[in-house]
């Protein structure tokens, strides 16, 4: 059984970038979870993560040889305001590891213990909020889309205080890596040119080698979150806190507190419990993707051109060409959810059904997904409306293969995983283990998990969420 081996190249930038941390340790740590698959993605030993040295690791007991223990700075526009210092208050880099493929992969607790950015907070995480990151990001990766993984899942022994005592948890996270619009906003706020080229230049060769300028790589940042967003639409997935330090130049989803699904379509439907101008409404969520990246395109002009007004215009070109690729990306999920290529046809059925939908509060994923099997006419009070509908879409030739891809069977429905959390809260995991075990293929069709795809009753629906500190 082999530790990690670690190559810390972001932990070898300027050290005002980030700050040297060790982990507050768990007293009493149980492993509740471990992504074997995933760990032998990046070249990890599940046995050695799974054993005395690696259980020390994932409950911040022991950090092995060569790992990093840093918190990265950034700042962000939260809700619209600018917050000048935030940074990793609750969580820490352990090191990045290189992947067999030569992929590189930072791995990152959360939850374990204060930072010099923890702002009088306490650095720590309670159980509810790893378990739900841990559902619903590993759905996502299930799903097809972009997001930072879930490797362990670690419950402390000791206690969180919040409304309550609540058990303590600790969720090791992997990602491509933690870089957010809101780092290069903390440098551009402080005038530090010098960290921001620095910065610009790692994250290029790390995530866009082929972009060989500053412009360039900013063109392939929009490009990125084009399709990630319209992937998220396609799930009916609701982010809840799309702040400039939640969203990764990467392009993966990342940081999952007031996340949640559609379960009804209603596209301006808010979850998150201090949205309450609807920011991040679900049909929002491409328009707020366009102002992060106008903030990150702000950061970058200095190095856009020489010329400030021909910074200015360039770097407005490409932030622009966000709405035209967005509407590829789209066009790409929605027909694929009825089985069709894009086209003008596709895009009219789509809308109607859509429209439908919307007036009839119609449940997202099991409408989409009972076109496959003749259940979706199930979900409308209008049947009528909706066998119209059916022969006009039939009539174009839906190729069922391609549907079935791209409409799971079964999401992360919030009231599942309220009823996951409050399980093992209460010491029994094995409602969390059957989830996980059910989102991690969510596309197959079981009837042994078709309770997990009905929509909640009235008295199970979750209508808020809340951030998972």
């Amino acid at each position: 059984m082999n530790a990690p081996v670690f190559d810390n190249s972001y932990a070898r930038l300027p050290q005002r970038m980030f700050a040297p941390v060790r982990p507050m340790g768990s007293p009493d740590p149980q492993l509740l979870a471990l992504n074997a698959p995933l760990a032998q993605r990046l070249g990890l030993d599940p046995d050695w993560l799974a054993g005395p040295d690696g259980l020390a690791m994932l409950s911040g007991n022991a950090l092995p040889p060569g790992a990093a223990g840093i918190a990265q700075a950034y700042a962000g526009q939260q809700f619209g305001h600018l917050v000048p210092q935030l940074g990793d208050g609750r969580a820490l880099m352990i090191g990045e590891v290189v992947a067999p493929d030569g992929a590189r992969f930072d791995l990152q607790l959360k939850g374990s213990g204060p930072t010099p950015f923890s702002r009088q907070g306490d650095g720590l995480s309670w159980l509810g909020p790893v378990l739900r990151e841990y559902l619903v990001s590993e759905f996502m990766a299930a799903a097809g889309v972009p997001t930072t993984r879930a490797l362990a899942a670690v419950a402390t022994g000791g206690i969180v205080r919040r409304e309550s005592r609540l058990p303590g948890a600790i969720l090791t996270r992997v990602a491509s890596s933690h870089i957010r619009v809101g780092t290069f906003e903390y440098f551009a706020l402080r005038g530090d040119c010098e960290a921001l080229r620095a910065l610009t230049e790692h994250a290029r060769a790390r995530h866009f080698p082929q972009a060989e300028t500053p412009a360039a790589f900013l063109s392939a940042v929009v490009a990125a979150q084009a399709r990630l967003i319209a992937l998220w639409m396609g799930l009916g997935f609701v982010h809840g806190v799309m702040n400039t330090d939640n969203m990764a130049v990467s392009g993966e989803t990342i940081d999952y507190g007031p996340c949640a699904f559609l379960d009804e379509y209603q596209p301006d439907k808010v979850f998150s419990s201090i949205d309450r101008g609807g920011r991040y409404a679900y049909d929002q969520q491409p328009h707020v993707a366009v102002w992060n990246l106008a903030q990150l395109a702000s950061c970058l002009i200095p190095q856009l051109d020489e010329d400030e007004d021909a910074a200015v215009a360039e770097a407005t070109r490409i932030v622009h060409a966000y709405p035209q690729l967005f509407e590829v990306e789209r066009d790409r999920v929605f027909p694929a959810k009825l089985g069709l290529q894009p086209s003008d046809n596709a895009r009219k059925l789509v809308a109607r059904l859509l429209e439908q939908m919307a007036e009839e509060a119609a449940d997202f994923t099991r409408v989409f997904a009972g076109l496959s099997d003749g259940s979706a006419r199930a979900e409308f009070r209008d049947t009528a409306r909706f066998d119209a509908w059916e022969q006009d879409w039939r009539a174009a030739g839906p190729d069922q293969d391609v549907m079935s891809r791209a409409n799971p069977r079964r999401i992360p429905r919030n009231h599942r995983i309220e009823q996951a959390i409050a399980a093992a809260v209460g010491g029994d995991t094995a409602t969390f283990d059957r989830l996980r075990a059910a989102l991690s293929d969510p596309f197959a069709d079981r009837g042994d998990w078709d309770d997990l795809a009905a929509a909640p009753l009235a008295s199970e629906r979750v209508t808020r969420t809340f951030c998972g500190t």
